[in-house]
């Protein structure tokens, strides 16, 4: 049984790279990063001193996506490229020029058929898993903030029944899409993650950084930062807007000032009873908020700015991807010992 409680460190491997990404393997306690050297490194964790093994090189830039799914590995990253892997050979299957400017997320649906990705061309586009062949492209975000900069779009997710798919960009706007039918059905805004500096060096930062439907998918998730006093650092409060989405209304803000930063992570507990959080900046942090009191019930400090999270309910632990570090998590009721 998962018990939030019991959130604690398990195990950490340190690593040379920045690690932007990560997914867990099927069936065996091993996981997948993307780093800042183009790598995909898998990583062992069932044994006590776990070693990298490196993919064939094939990125050439920093690897920010990587997914598990019917047609095998899929990484996304700055090159604009998606690329499919052999898991079991750590080779290339297939290399597709995905978009016209930097990837900065990709995500698979629930039973791995199909993959989104987003970046900043402003598109997010739906792939066959399996064939590699582009499905939908789905556009809503401006490619220009309103003080004439150029926008990103940072963040997508599916919905848990595999039918819908949200998008968040820099200056807070967020689409829902019906991706069956390849339609937008709704849109949420949330500017307060959006922070410009019209007098010291004209400069903005923030925006969404993450997006996750709730279990029974009546509400959105949207994660990102408060106001920020310097927009040289991430000085902000770390922050989630919570909306019933199909009426477009914020039915809650969540705000941390005591682990600032990005909300980089976004997780949904079975039931709806928790909501995860995760992120930094130079810190990192898990949050765990119990959504019945909207109250901090869990917070851990992490090593460094939490770039990724992989959660596996099975077994009732997170993993997660860090500047120089991989880390597993225990989420479950620890098990008694026996006499």
């Amino acid at each position: 049984m998962l018990n939030f409680n019991q959130l604690k460190s398990l195990k950490e491997v340190g690593t040379p790279e920045i690690n932007f990404a990560i997914t867990k393997l099927p069936d065996r306690d091993a996981v997948v990063v993307g780093n800042s050297a183009g790598q995909l490194v898998e990583f062992d964790l069932s044994v006590d001193k776990p070693q990298p093994r490196s993919f064939q090189t094939a990125h050439t830039s920093y690897v920010t996506g990587v997914v598990s799914s019917q047609g095998g590995l899929v990484s996304g990253s700055y090159d604009r490229k998606l690329i499919w892997w052999d898991p079991l050979e750590r080779t290339v299957l297939r290399e597709i020029a995905a978009h016209d400017k930097w990837i900065r997320q990709i995500v698979s649906n629930p039973d791995g058929s199909l993959i989104a990705s987003v970046g900043d061309d402003m598109h997010c586009k739906v792939w066959d898993a399996v064939t590699g062949e582009l499905r939908f492209v789905l556009d809503d975000h401006a490619a220009i903030t309103p003080q004439h900069y150029p926008s990103m779009l940072f963040t997508v997710a599916f919905s848990p029944d595999g039918r819908l798919l949200a998008t968040g960009d820099k200056v807070g706007h967020v689409a829902i899409w019906d991706f069956v039918e390849g339609r937008k059905i709704g849109a949420v805004e949330s500017p307060g993650m959006y922070t410009w500096d019209p007098r010291a060096r004209r400069h903005s930062i923030g925006g969404v950084r993450s997006v996750a439907f709730s279990r029974d998918g009546q509400t959105l998730a949207v994660g990102g930062i408060g106001a920020i006093g310097n927009v040289d650092h991430l000085d902000g409060p770390a922050r989630v807007e919570l909306f019933d989405w199909r009426n477009s209304l914020s039915i809650a803000e969540l705000t941390d000032t005591a682990m600032k930063g990005l909300v980089e992570q976004l997780w949904f507990s079975p039931g709806d009873t928790h909501l995860v959080t995760a992120g930094g900046d130079n810190n990192g942090f898990i949050t765990i908020y119990d959504l019945a009191t909207r109250k901090v019930a869990k917070q851990e400090k992490a090593h460094q700015h939490l770039h990724g999270l992989a959660v596996d309910e099975a077994s009732g632990k997170f993993y997660s991807a860090h500047h120089g570090r991989v880390v597993t998590w225990n989420i479950r009721d620890e098990q008694p010992q026996s006499t």
